[in-house]
């Protein structure tokens, strides 16, 4: 199987042209090549295929080899990677997911492309949505149109958490410092807590000032990863629900930065960052 390795800001997948490959087994493919003292090394694994609803689909495969909805860096890659291997010359292409169709529209430098910008699409606050089992939160009785700010006990901890979806699940704490962060250990309470039927990627947010925060993220299927461009969509939306950020901020992850607006207008979330190839491969499956 011949693949490609690429990095959004340190988030890491195995990419595969499924135009010219076939991957019978993806989920334990991914289990496979995610493994990073046997196999490649990556947070999971991403096909690239044709699609009858847009210029191309993503299926992808977290490291566990559980499938995900979306990936906000993967996505990014997605795009590089059709434009620089010649799938395309558009500078605006759209990609189907499993959470809906994103438009993406490339800045070239070179002859390739430098950044890429994703309109995400809205926000989806509705708690069956997200989704998130509000009978587990007190008041059992009151009636939640969204979870913003609300109390969650996790390990015997009392945290105050505002669940977002991306089209996959999101939950945003607030905490002092993101390097004092013991991250291994609350991650996995929070992504199997029963508050989240079908688990949760969870943000965890330094406010720097309005424009500007830091943050760490623990995924579903992934453990910490480097960086979720899908959490920092969630964690932008967050940011203004709680009136502690503005609409458009930059946010410092482990891997590096990125830039999401929440247009007031169009209510969309839009996502910038770069995209890189880090080698070719070829790898006996």
């Amino acid at each position: 199987m011949k693949f490609t390795k690429m990095q959004g800001i340190g988030n890491d997948y195995v990419y595969v042209n499924c135009f010219k490959e076939e991957v019978k087994n993806p989920s334990e493919v991914s289990i496979f090549v995610s493994d990073r003292h046997f196999g490649i090394g990556s947070d999971g694994l991403i096909l690239i295929k044709p699609s009858d609803v847009a210029d191309f689909k993503m299926d992808m495969y977290n490291a566990d080899g559980s499938q995900a909805e979306m990936c906000g860096n993967g996505i990014r890659c997605v795009g590089k990677y059709v434009y620089d291997y010649g799938l395309t010359d558009k500078e605006d292409i759209t990609v189907e997911t499993l959470a809906g169709i994103k438009k993406l529209h490339f800045e070239i430098e070179d002859g390739k492309v430098s950044l890429i910008t994703v309109d995400m699409g809205e926000p989806i606050l509705e708690p069956a949505l997200v989704p998130v089992d509000v009978s587990v939160l007190k008041p059992v009785d009151k009636v939640r149109d969204a979870v913003i700010d609300e109390p969650l006990t996790v390990d015997g901890k009392e945290y105050n958490v505002t669940c977002v979806s991306m089209g996959n699940p999101h939950a945003i704490v607030y905490v002092d410092s993101t390097k004092d962060l013991e991250i291994e250990k609350i991650g996995p309470s929070f992504e199997h807590h029963e508050f989240f039927p079908k688990r949760v990627n969870t943000e965890f947010i330094e406010v720097i000032n309005r424009g500007e925060v830091n943050m760490r993220v623990w995924e579903r299927g992934a453990a910490e990863t480097w960086a979720c461009g899908t959490g920092a969509c969630a964690s932008t939306v967050a940011g203004v629900l709680n009136k502690v950020t503005d609409n458009e901020i930059i946010l410092h992850l482990l891997g590096g930065d990125l830039k999401v607006k929440w247009d007031e207008e169009t209510k969309h979330v839009f996502m910038t960052g770069p995209a890189k190839v880090v080698f070719d491969g070829e790898i006996d499956i």
